[in-house]
């Protein structure tokens, strides 16, 4: 799983742990939101489909963003963009700690997912100009682990702050430490490479970002932004409203919502690290199957079948492993559907677009509760998504190893 590291050389590792830190800092920052849902309600007075709303334009925002800074990491490189989106990312988090009234809170919301969007197009394009393509897919899995770095991050600092300070203090609070992905961008500046192509020497900008619907790449820009509607759609509907489910339907304590998501978190983890491998063995396009396949199935068992709080827990595992391999192959596969000067375009298009109708999930989650309940909401939702994800991996085409499906270079 790891031996890959090894091999490559010190420029390689250096683009590693800064893309591997960026993400996890980038989950960080996201998922403090999710965590926070109980007490923004109970501050602001806000109803499910007003927190949904939040998530909704958190992710919709972060679409553009995606979408921003893949053109970026074409036009200024690889590392300047990732440098500019770390920093947007942690300030506007840091800002939403200060919001006053549901406006502000949504407004710095939106800012935040620009940023959100735009770290991972230009993070994912860097690691896959970075690393050598037989270790393609271990890297990105890799770095995809850092998700739930941030993420069980995330979940310790707000276990700690609502357990020692009031419920308006503690997530105002739980903000203001998003501004530590700041620190990042010293390490960028200083460590990490542009990356140079052996064959096609530096990157260069593309000629224009619409040539991605030009008639050899629109049937894979189509498929493609399909297949990031499915993965993003499964894991939000989930995700953004799961703490809430667990304490407020579930009646979970703070602790005890805690362990229900340790548990997820980690075996997330090892699922980025297994769906790394795999990518490069069984290839792309069958390794996101079998994962949506087994998120299908257990989103079922662990949201609209009734268990108690035991089978919560023994479910939690395979749920984070399986939900963790969608993500973790996404960027291997995207950066091979793209010749070069389009890469960073055609990715954070594809990853974005498919952000960007997803980002209706969490608003639909909260009216669709009103109706049948939080669980019921959350696993028709999330099914449907990872349907989708079934049927647009269908259609791609595959590769057994690394290497572009669109080899020709853009200039």
């Amino acid at each position: 799983m790891f031996r890959w590291y090894r091999e490559v050389g010190p420029a390689e590792r250096r683009t590693f742990w800064a893309c591997l830190g960026g993400w996890s800092l980038d989950a960080l920052d996201v998922q403090m939101f999710s965590l926070a849902i109980p007490a923004l309600v109970a501050s602001f007075g806000l109803s499910r489909p007003e927190a949904g709303l939040i998530g909704a334009v958190t992710l919709v925002t972060a679409a553009i963003g995606g979408w921003l800074g893949g053109l970026m990491a074409d036009r200024i490189g690889r590392v300047r963009a990732l440098q500019i989106t770390v920093l947007w990312f942690a300030v506007a988090t840091f800002l939403a700690a200060f919001a006053q009234s549901f406006g502000q809170l949504l407004i710095v919301k939106a800012l935040q997912g620009i940023g959100f969007g735009a770290e991972w197009a230009a993070g994912a394009v860097l690691m896959a100009d970075a690393i050598r393509p037989e270790h393609r897919g271990k890297a990105l899995g890799a770095v995809q682990g850092g998700w739930a770095l941030g993420w069980g991050a995330a979940v310790l600092l707000s276990t700690a702050a609502f357990s020692v300070l009031d419920q308006e203090t503690a997530w105002r609070a739980l903000f203001a430490c998003g501004l530590a992905p700041a620190l990042l961008v010293l390490y960028l500046r200083r460590s990490v490479p542009e990356p140079v192509r052996p064959a096609a020497g530096p990157i260069r900008p593309a000629i224009g970002p619409l040539l991605i619907f030009s008639p050899g790449l629109r049937r894979i820009t189509v498929i493609g932004t399909l297949l990031g509607l499915g993965a993003h759609g499964g894991f939000h509907a989930l995700f953004t409203w799961l703490p809430t489910y667990l304490s407020v339907e579930r009646g979970a304590s703070v602790a005890g919502t805690g362990l229900y998501l340790a548990i997820i978190i980690a075996a997330f983890g090892l699922g980025c690290l297994v769906a790394g491998g795999l990518v490069d063995r069984l290839g792309r396009r069958r390794t996101v199957a079998l994962f949506a396949a087994g998120c299908m199935a257990l989103v079922v068992l662990y949201l609209l079948v009734p268990v108690g709080g035991t089978g919560l827990l023994l479910l939690g595992a395979p749920l984070g492993f399986c939900t963790a391999g969608i993500p973790a192959s996404l960027a291997a596969l995207f950066s091979e559907l793209f010749p070069d000067g389009l890469r960073g375009t055609g990715m954070g298009f594809c990853y974005n677009a498919g952000r960007l109708a997803s980002g209706l999930l969490p608003l639909g989650v909260g009216l669709l509760s009103e109706i049948c309940g939080l669980g019921t909401a959350i696993g028709l939702s999330a099914i449907g998504a990872y349907g989708l994800v079934l049927l647009a991996v269908a259609l791609l085409p595959d590769r057994q190893s690394g290497g572009a499906l669109l080899p020709q270079t853009v200039r």
